[in-house]
């Protein structure tokens, strides 16, 4: 695979502020000056275009499950385990993935990664058996966790401190939109073909995605940065981050913040249709406008808050209104303030799920801060991490039936509870130091 960013890798200068920037910054109004914007908005776009893939290899599929029960002959439960194999896949490929970039460059594992889930995703399209689908389904998360991690070293790569924390959210805004049109356009595919062309319509966007990584993004880690050890080195690298007590915080804090947000995704078409009566149409609306919230306050930490208050304080800030907005769920569902109806709920829901835009890249920053020298095994173990503890956390809000919400509620405590006092308890940010791997 020609490496054809590789040579134009160029030094990246440090400002005053700490701030990586991916080159030195033109004079104002120069030709310069516009080349570096389209450089970086265009980078931006790749990168977030590598961090939805997933979503929507996930989300696309959903609409179509009880057409592939159908069509397959198979158990709703079997057919259940072809998202928990993509899952999986996703969870476990970057520990992969991760220690290769960051021996043999960003470039080259990617590549790989993107031409393994083209050839996995046109599989799914002929897989005549739920078993054989279930197995490439999981080839294909694994495939489709390399732009997850590769996109998240990239850019530790690129930028530094405040810049990697306004990157991040603006990553945010790109990839959080794919979970919420990616059910849209799996149900329009199936409109006009069966659920393998959903699969289809996955291959085509890998290609395409494959030739502008080919094509736009370069090299982003020098060879004299990278690690030449093997596999030994590589587990010793993540012993070294795990060993780390703030950087494993911030990894936990992040993953059990994330887990609450899953048990939102897993729970919330029960609760709001089944337990409290909404349309299919209603809880569309409702799930966009949440997903809306997110990314609004994703964008207000990264372009107002950042570089105004401390990345700490933002996520302190932000975990303290998701442990609040839990326990007011909580206590709704529960009846203690009686049959509240489906807006309240609705309201802390949104509450909830609008706070993650502070916590989620702001653990991802204050964590790959400290590994400079080890972001891909770094960002490695927090999408692990957050995928693992994810998928623990989502089928516990149905362990006690389709009657009631609580589960739910109880699950995004328990998660939130958690990530604050991991935050507090092993980041202590009162007292933190700026170290570094």
């Amino acid at each position: 695979m020609p490496d054809s960013g590789l040579s134009r890798a160029q030094p990246i200068p440090t400002t005053d502020t700490g701030d990586r920037v991916p080159a030195l910054t033109p004079p104002p109004g120069s030709a310069a000056t516009a080349a570096a914007r389209r450089t970086g908005i265009l980078v931006t776009l790749v990168l977030g275009g590598l961090t939805a893939l997933p979503p929507l290899s996930m989300d696309m599929y959903l609409p179509a499950l009880p057409a592939v029960t159908d069509a397959l002959h198979a158990p709703a439960a079997t057919v259940q385990l072809t998202l928990t194999a993509c899952l999986a896949g996703m969870a476990l490929g970057q520990l992969v993935v991760g220690p290769m970039s960051d021996r043999w460059g960003r470039r080259r594992p990617l590549l790989v990664g993107m031409l393994v889930y083209i050839f996995a995703t046109a599989i799914c399209v002929f897989a005549p058996t739920a078993e054989l689908l279930i197995g490439f389904r999981l080839l294909q998360g694994l495939a489709g966790a390399a732009g997850i991690v590769i996109a998240r070293a990239v850019v530790r790569d690129l930028y530094d401190g405040e810049a990697m924390a306004r990157f991040f959210s603006t990553l945010m805004l790109i990839s959080g939109v794919a979970p919420v049109i990616a059910p849209v356009i799996g149900g329009q595919v199936l409109r006009i073909t069966d659920w393998r062309g959903i699969f289809a319509v996955l291959t085509v966007v890998g290609v395409l995605l494959t030739l502008v990584v080919w094509k736009w993004l370069h090299e982003t880690l020098p060879p004299a940065e990278r690690h030449t050890g093997g596999v030994g080195d590589a587990l010793r690298t993540m012993r070294g981050l795990l060993a780390d007590r703030v950087f494993t915080g911030y990894m936990i804090a992040g993953s059990l913040a994330f887990a609450a947000l899953f048990a939102y995704v897993s729970a919330s078409p029960f609760v709001v249709q089944e337990i409290y009566g909404a349309s299919p149409q209603t809880f569309s609306l409702l799930f966009g406008v949440n997903s809306i919230g997110l990314i609004a306050v994703g964008q207000i930490n990264g372009k107002i808050l950042v570089g105004r208050v401390s990345l700490d304080k933002a996520l302190g800030f932000g975990l303290a209104v998701i442990v609040l907005a839990a326990t007011a769920l909580l206590l709704m569902t529960s009846g203690v303030f009686g049959d509240v109806g489906l807006v309240p709920v609705a309201t802390g829901l949104f509450v909830l799920m609008s706070a993650m835009g502070l916590a989620m890249p702001n653990t991802n920053t204050q964590a790959l801060m400290r590994t400079k020298h080890a972001a891909g095994s770094a960002s490695a173990l927090l999408g692990t991490s957050q995928f693992l503890i994810g998928a623990i956390a989502s089928p516990l809000v149905g362990i006690a039936g389709e009657a009631t919400a609580v589960p739910m509620a109880v699950v995004q405590l328990v998660c939130a509870v958690g990530a604050m006092t991991c935050f507090l308890g092993m980041c202590r940010p009162w007292r933190q130091v700026a170290t570094r791997l």
